[in-house]
């Protein structure tokens, strides 16, 4: 009996020390030595990473919180109007140029940006699908002037721009080794765009004309476009000439078909069968047009290589490309005629030039009214807007007639 009672004492004795046995204990030990120190370890690694992110969160905190208060990352957007006057189509157009996301598609870059050509034309030939927009906007006249040097004319036009602000642009295109510093306090400053050389009667004519073209429909406030050289004048005040040309329904561009060695006898039989001789058409070279008709010429493909290929020597592209585009695609809008007056009665390649002592009021009265034509299907004595050569002699006769005939300040 008492060896029956002691058997299963010993059976637990012996399973007892076979679960013990030393290589056991040591394993146990191994595995929980193991367990404790992958768990200092994670616990540790952690901590480490929620302080590397409160850390990193804290020194992201002050930039954001300094960036907050200006919505646009362009530096040159204009602040928004403190003013709450809701009809002001100057505020409302200002409002929208600070919109985020609108802005930098809204204002225009400086007139001297670093495109080149091929970009400045493709970033202008960009347009609108829907027309109406969905902001208030003045419209403006484009004044480009393509010249050698300065504005042999500037302080006539500083007179005539004077009070009109908001409802112009000014762009330059001269010699690009032109260097003449131009006051800050004139209306021309900072305007020059970036130019190239441009010679007398060389395809490089046209190609200025594009470049001034395509650097104003930067600014979409811009609707009408008028090509001006240094030695042009206005004829009238702004409000008049800015009237006329924002109420106008036409274009102006003169094209017109002459036979002869100075007409059909400069085409290229080259161009054919893209230009015929038939569509071949010569014209003034100063023009006015609205924002349409300048991005079809700024994105013309078609006809534009063609002239650039060969129209050279003596074809003279700039008589004779902008009249021949438009007289084959446009013509329906255009009144085919020219704003600017010319005098070509002394003969020559060149139109006649005034000095000083041919600039009197009864001259300038004549330049005004001694035509008729018809202007948005009515009839009327305003047919030039602006006139041609006046040499800088002329500039003190101008500047003191023109209160008296030409009505500014009013």
């Amino acid at each position: 009996m008492k060896s029956q009672n002691q058997n299963p004492l010993a059976t637990a004795i012996n399973l007892f020390g076979s679960r013990w046995h030393p290589l056991h204990l040591f394993s146990c030990f191994f595995f929980f030595a193991f367990g404790l120190s992958f768990g200092i370890i994670l616990s540790s690694n952690l901590k480490t990473f929620s302080l590397n992110l409160q850390v990193t969160q804290l020194s992201a905190s002050p930039s954001m919180s300094s960036s907050a208060p200006s919505p646009s990352p362009s530096p040159s957007v204009s602040p928004p109007p403190t003013s709450t006057n809701q009809s002001n189509p100057a505020n409302e157009t200002s409002k929208a140029s600070s919109r985020f996301g609108l802005s930098e598609y809204l204002k225009p870059p400086s007139a001297q940006h670093d495109m080149d050509d091929e970009e400045l034309l493709w970033r202008a030939s960009m347009v609108p699908q829907i027309r109406e927009f969905p902001f208030k906007t003045v419209p403006k006249v484009a004044f480009m002037f393509l010249t050698k040097g300065p504005v042999s004319l500037a302080p006539l036009w500083e007179l005539f721009f004077k009070g009109h602000e908001g409802l112009y642009s000014i762009y330059v295109h001269s010699n690009p080794s032109f260097n003449e510093t131009v006051p800050e306090s004139s209306v021309f400053h900072d305007r020059r765009i970036p130019s190239k050389e441009v010679q007398w009667g060389k395809f490089n004519m046209i190609e200025a004309e594009r470049r001034l073209l395509a650097n104003a429909l930067l600014d979409f406030s811009n609707h009408h476009f008028v090509l001006l050289s240094e030695s042009c004048i206005p004829l009238f005040n702004f409000s008049t000439i800015y009237s006329y040309l924002i109420n106008s329904t036409q274009n102006y561009v003169q094209t017109y078909d002459l036979p002869g060695p100075v007409g059909r006898g400069r085409y290229k039989q080259q161009m054919s069968p893209t230009i015929t001789i038939e569509q071949w058409r010569k014209g003034s070279q100063w023009f006015a047009m609205d924002r349409d008709l300048a991005v079809e010429v700024i994105s013309d493909q078609t006809y534009y290589p063609i002239f650039r290929k060969h129209c050279k020597s003596s074809c003279y592209a700039d008589e004779h490309y902008l009249p021949t585009f438009v007289g084959i695609k446009f013509w329906e809008r255009s009144a085919n005629r020219s704003l600017t007056w010319v005098d070509w009665s002394r003969g020559g390649p060149h139109p006649a030039r005034f000095m000083r002592s041919d600039v009197t009021i009864e001259s300038l009265k004549r330049l005004r009214s001694e035509s008729r034509c018809e202007n948005n299907g009515k009839s009327t004595d305003i047919c030039f807007l602006f006139a041609r050569k006046f040499m800088p002699s002329a500039l003190d006769r101008l500047l003191r007639f023109s209160p008296k005939v030409m009505h500014f300040h009013s």
